[in-house]
């Protein structure tokens, strides 16, 4: 089934802050939505983050740069 909603989050050395922005997002009123998340070559502790999320929740997808390439 294809969710209604995809959400692009792109992260960059954001350990500090990516727990709670996961959090926030998945415990929204509405299910049917995907997480694009797109690791910029993070060097910080951002992508353990999102795998220990990803153990719980299988809406949450990760593409991984080769490079740092920017947010946009």
């Amino acid at each position: 089934m294809i969710p209604k909603i995809s959400i692009i989050m792109p992260f960059y050395n954001v350990e500090s802050y990516l727990g709670e922005c996961l959090e926030s997002i998945l415990n929204q009123s509405l299910i049917d939505f995907e997480i694009i998340a797109i690791n910029d070559k993070s060097t910080d502790n951002s992508m353990n983050i999102i795998h220990e999320n990803i153990i719980h929740d299988n809406r949450i997808k990760i593409i991984q740069n080769k490079k740092n390439y920017g947010v946009s």
